[in-house]
């Protein structure tokens, strides 16, 4: 039995669940008097019935998704030979990583090992009967879980506290689950930045002007030891997002505003959401139209008037990631200034401003928390972009603040790095952790600074 067709059942048992702690709830109240001796509506019986029909089986699922897999791996690999069970780590995790390529079918039926596939049988015939023995586990304790409620229903039972206790349990567990998964994201990237500290100092990192991660075959060759300077890779993220924000945001803003005070219904209706096409159109579209005609055409440009500028550059990147953003602005900027009230403005008006000075000194400083949240937004989907620059602005580090030359960022050089099969003892690798830490505490100190200067606005304009 599936596990698809496993939640199915229990959903449909927990529907029916519902009804009959519902139903049981009516009963009790008496037909003459209503619900008036009950201390909770009847719903709430019912709720609190389907809760407890479906809680205890997803626990009961949620440990067998977890651990199920490395037990039937165990018990598969004690049905190994003597000889295959006496080898050291790295060639038993070789053997399991084998055996999980042939259960799954990624493996020839050439090369197939007469043992694993034996084992591998055995394996697929555990698994089955584990998922049998699942589906009884869970329905045996969903109805024994139901029938414990059913029986508990009382008039005086307070049905209303104990579901919004199971609700408010499970929004802590979620937010507690949000949170160590970030926790553990900034802890896997730490540690393999502490192993990259290790063989190369912090401050060649941070203030070397020269980036070149390849390691030389030889010791002869020249920066056989890799050049692993961050700033070319930092400043070359710098002038993109810039080049990006400085086309979004005044587009964006001014969109936003000329649609929510000065466009008619009829405009706004089809204006806005062809502009939010824009976030729909996947980045590799970008990329192409920025390397197919925006670069070539900057090029040809520049040329005319007698410029150096490189087939992959700066400023063709930019301005194609700057129109992919632009939605990002402007929807959030048009939502935060149609949230504004409209005594803001009717009070502005009265006073005898105009429209454009109620728009400058009223509604824009009222929704600027909304607007900066949409400005952090947009600046982090620039950061964070890579196909527009891969194909638009290059791969090379060149530290340089002409935009008509070749650059790179961040994420294009951590996707480089972590292209095909690498060791995980190598700088080369390792300084892809680096880079991602880098970007993580650039991005924390751009939202730190963004909430101080917004926080400190707001205490001056209230």
């Amino acid at each position: 039995m599936s596990p698809s067709i496993l939640l199915l059942i229990l959903l449909t048992l927990a529907s029916f669940a519902y009804m009959q702690g519902k139903r049981r709830a009516f009963s009790l109240s008496g037909p003459e008097v209503g619900s008036s001796r009950l201390h909770s509506r009847p719903g709430y019986y019912g709720m609190l019935t389907a809760l407890w029909c479906v809680l205890p089986p997803l626990i009961v699922f949620a440990f067998w998704m977890a651990f199920s897999d490395s037990i039937l791996i165990a018990m598969a690999m004690k049905a190994l030979p003597t000889s295959l069970q006496e080898l050291s780590a790295d060639q038993t995790n070789l053997l399991v990583n084998n055996l999980r390529n042939l259960i799954a079918g990624h493996v020839a039926a050439r090369d197939i090992d007469p043992i694993l596939q034996q084992v591998a049988e055995q394996y697929i015939g555990m698994e089955r009967i584990s998922q049998i023995a699942l589906g009884v586990v869970m329905l045996v304790t969903a109805v024994f879980s139901m029938s414990y409620v059913y029986r508990r229903i009382r008039p005086e039972m307070r049905a209303r506290n104990h579901v919004e206790r199971i609700v408010q349990i499970s929004l802590v567990l979620c937010s507690t689950i949000a949170i160590l998964t970030t926790i553990g994201i900034v802890l896997s990237v730490l540690f393999e930045s502490i192993r990259f500290f290790q063989q190369v100092p912090l401050t060649d990192f941070l203030f070397g002007l020269k980036w070149s991660p390849q390691m030389a075959m030889r010791a002869d060759q020249a920066g056989s030891s890799g050049s692993f300077g961050a700033i070319p890779v930092l400043a070359g993220t710098f002038m993109i997002s810039g080049i990006a924000l400085a086309v979004a945001v005044p587009i964006g803003l001014m969109s936003a505003i000329y649609l929510s005070e000065y466009a008619s219904s009829r405009v706004r209706a089809w204006a806005k959401p062809i502009m939010e096409i824009l976030a729909g159109v996947p980045t590799v579209v970008y990329g192409f139209f920025a390397a197919l005609v925006v670069a070539p055409f900057i090029r040809d440009s520049g040329e005319l008037f007698g410029l150096n500028v490189s087939s992959e550059s700066a400023l063709a990147a930019g301005l194609v990631m700057g129109v992919m953003i632009i939605p990002f602005v402007s929807s959030l900027s048009d939502d935060v200034i149609n949230a504004v009230p409209q005594a803001m403005r009717d009070g502005s008006y009265g006073l005898g401003a105009t429209k454009s000075e109620t728009i400058l000194r009223v509604i824009v400083p009222a929704a600027l928390p909304g607007i900066v949240g949409g400005v952090l937004l947009a600046a982090s989907r620039a950061i964070g972009e890579t196909m527009i620059v891969v194909m638009a602005a290059g791969l090379s580090a060149n530290l340089t603040a002409n935009p008509l030359q070749a650059v790179t960022t961040v994420t294009v050089q951590i996707v480089t790095l972590l292209v095909g099969d690498q060791e995980f003892d190598s700088p080369k690798t390792l300084v892809a952790f680096a880079l991602g830490l880098l970007l993580f505490i650039v991005t924390l100190i751009l939202n730190v600074i963004a909430l101080y200067v917004v926080r400190r606005y707001r205490e001056e304009y209230e």
